[in-house]
C-alpha cells in the first residue's frame, strides 16, 4: 500500500462510510460549518483528531478558501493527514460554497487521484453534507437522487447538478485538454526516492506543469501544493528558483499580499526553525506527538539521516552537506556608504560562468549586494553588461581577476565604460594565485556575517541564488563554484590585512 493512500492514515482522521448521518446538525451549527472549514470536519467527522498542527493547517485552508491565498505550498511530513485536508476536505468544502468551481486534483498516480475523488463523491452525498451545503448535489445522489442527463459522474470527475462546476482528478501528466481549472490541487507529485531522483521524471513533471497544468488557469485562479520532500529539484524547488515564493511565519503577511506571490510553509516533524505565530513550537518538539513522538522520530532520525531530513523535515538537502545556510537581507541600502565597488569573476573555462557582483559597504564592514550579472553568455556580450551595470549602480572601485581571459575582458570593460562617457570607476585587474576550494571553505563563515543580500535576490538572480545556496562541502559534488568565489573575493577585498600584498595589474592611472 502506497504510504499517501487515504486508507493509510490514522484511523480517527478517516471518513465515516456510512451514509447515515453522524450527527445532527440545527440551524446554527450549519451555518457555522458553511463558514469554517474546522467546523465542517467536525461536523463531517465528529471523530477528527484536533491537534495543535491540524489546527494551523486547516486555518492555512480557511485562507486558502476564502481567496486571502492564491497560491500556497505546503510541506508536511508523512502520515500526518496532509492529503485529507486538502485534496479531500477542501474540494468538498470549496464545492459547497461554490458548487461552480471547477476543482482539479492531481497525484502522482491516477489510481490515488481516484481516491481522493471518492472520498470526495463520499462526503457530499453525506446526509449531514446536505443540511451543510444544500445546493451542492451529484448525479445519483443517495439522499435526493436528482435527474441531470448531463452532469457526469465517474470514478475520477463528476459535475454538480444544476451547476458550472465539478471535480476532476487526473494523475501526473495526465491531459487536461478543454478543461477550464479554477482551482488546482497538486498532492503529491513523486512517489517515492526512485522517481523524485530520477532528472527524466523531475524534467516530465515541470515540463507538464506548464505545459499543461498551468495553461488552463486564468488571473483569479487558485494553486494549492501539498508535498512531502523528496529532492531539492523537486517541483517545490523549482518554483523557489525561478518565482516569488514567501516563507510564511505570521498571519500578518498574509494581510497585503503581492501579486503572484506564492506563500510557503513547511512543517518541521521535529522542530529545529526558531518557534513563529503559525509553529510556536519549541526545538525539539513534534510535530503530532500522538502520532510521532519524539523518541519515534529521532529513531527515524538516526536509521537515515539524509532520508529525515527530506521526508520529515522538509529539507531534502542536508544542512550538514550545504556550505551556506539563509543569507541576511536588507530592505534599505545604508545612506552614507563608504564604498560603491564590484568584484567579478570573469569565466575560465567553458563550463563556468561569469559572477559580476557590485555592492556597497558601510562603516561596520558589511558588504550590501545591489546588482548582479551571472551568465555563461559570451564574452562580447558580457563586457557590455557588465560595464552598463557599474555605470547603473555608480560603482567608483571595480577588481577584475585577470586569470585567463580575465585581461582582455577588463580592458573591454574599461573601454565601453569610456565610450559611455562614465569615467569616475576605477578598473583594476589582479591575478589570484590562491587555491580556489581552499578559499571558498575558509571563508565561507565570512560570508556569511558580512554580506548582505536585497530581500527579493533569489527572484532577481535565479540562477545565482541557487547555486549559492545547493552549494556543497564537498567541492567536486559542485557543478559552478563561480558565484560563492566571487562572494568569496568581496569578503577577502574588504577585509584583506593593510600590508597584504596583492599582485595587481590593469590599466594607466588617470
Amino acid at each position: 500500500m502506497s504510504r499517501n493512500s487515504p486508507e493509510n492514515q490514522n484511523p480517527t482522521q478517516k471518513i465515516p462510510k456510512n451514509k447515515k448521518p453522524v450527527l445532527e446538525l440545527n440551524k446554527t451549527a450549519a451555518e457555522r460549518a458553511r463558514r469554517s472549514i474546522n467546523t465542517f470536519v467536525s461536523a463531517i467527522n465528529p471523530q477528527f483528531d484536533w491537534s495543535p498542527f491540524h489546527n494551523t493547517y486547516y486555518q492555512l485552508l480557511q485562507k486558502f478558501a476564502e481567496g486571502t491565498i492564491q497560491r500556497l505550498i505546503i510541506s508536511v511530513p508523512p502520515q500526518h493527514g496532509k492529503s485529507l485536508g486538502a485534496s479531500v476536505f477542501l474540494p468538498a468544502f470549496m464545492l459547497g460554497k461554490n458548487p461552480n468551481l471547477k476543482i482539479t486534483v492531481v497525484s502522482y498516480s491516477l489510481a490515488l487521484a481516484r481516491r481522493f475523488a471518492a472520498q470526495i463523491q463520499r462526503i457530499i452525498d453525506d446526509e449531514n453534507y446536505h443540511n451543510i451545503f444544500p445546493h451542492t448535489q451529484l448525479k445519483n445522489c443517495a439522499s435526493q437522487n436528482p435527474k441531470n442527463k448531463s452532469a457526469r459522474r465517474t470514478a475520477h470527475e463528476f459535475d454538480c447538478v444544476g451547476h458550472d462546476g465539478g471535480l476532476r482528478s487526473v494523475g501526473r501528466t495526465g491531459s487536461l485538454t478543454g478543461n477550464t481549472v479554477d482551482l488546482l490541487i497538486l498532492d503529491d507529485l513523486y512517489k517515492d526516492a526512485l522517481e523524485a531522483n530520477s532528472p527524466l521524471i523531475r524534467e516530465r513533471v515541470w515540463e507538464w506543469y506548464n505545459a499543461v497544468a498551468r495553461t488552463r488557469l486564468h488571473n483569479t485562479a487558485q494553486e494549492l501544493i501539498v508535498e512531502t520532500r523528496w529532492h531539492e529539484d523537486d517541483i517545490i524547488g523549482r518554483l523557489k528558483k525561478c518565482e516569488n515564493v514567501v516563507e510564511l511565519t505570521s498571519w500578518e503577511q498574509l494581510d497585503r499580499p503581492k501579486p503572484d506571490t506564492w506563500f510557503a510553509l513547511s512543517f518541521e516533524a521535529l522542530k529545529t526553525s526558531p518557534p513563529s505565530q503559525l509553529d510556536p513550537r519549541k526545538p525539539g518538539e513534534a510535530l503530532w506527538p500522538k502520532k510521532h513522538s519524539v523518541q519515534w522520530l529521532k529513531q527515524r532520525r538516526k536509521a537515515d539521516p539524509n532520508l529525515f531530513e527530506a521526508l520529515f523535515q522538509g529539507n531534502p538537502e542536508p544542512r550538514e552537506g550545504r556550505l551556506y545556510e539563509t543569507f541576511q537581507t536588507y530592505r534599505k541600502l545604508p545612506q552614507n556608504p563608504l564604498k560603491r565597488a564590484n568584484y567579478t569573476d570573469t569565466a575560465d573555462t567553458g563550463n563556468d560562468k561569469l559572477c559580476s557582483i557590485c555592492y556597497l559597504t558601510d562603516e561596520n564592514g558589511l558588504c550590501y549586494i545591489t546588482d548582479v550579472v551571472y551568465t555563461d553568455l559570451a564574452m562580447e556580450l558580457t563586457e557590455t553588461a557588465v560595464a552598463q551595470m557599474l555605470q547603473r549602480n555608480q560603482t567608483t572601485q571595480a577588481r577584475i581577476e585577470s586569470n585567463n581571459g580575465g585581461r582582455g575582458f577588463g580592458r573591454a570593460v574599461e573601454k565601453n565604460l569610456f565610450a559611455q562617457g562614465y569615467r569616475t570607476c576605477a578598473v583594476k585587474l589582479f591575478h589570484q594565485t590562491a587555491n580556489k576550494e581552499s578559499r571558498i571553505l575558509t571563508y565561507a563563515p565570512t560570508v556569511q556575517k558580512l554580506i548582505r543580500m536585497p530581500e527579493d535576490w533569489k527572484i532577481r538572480w535565479p540562477e545565482f541564488a541557487a547555486d549559492l545556496e545547493t552549494f556543497k562541502r564537498i567541492f567536486r559534488a559542485n557543478a559552478h563554484d563561480d558565484a560563492p568565489d566571487a562572494l568569496t573575493g568581496i569578503v577577502e577585498t574588504e577585509n584583506a590585512p593593510k600590508t597584504a600584498k596583492i599582485r595587481l595589474g590593469g590599466f594607466t592611472k588617470r
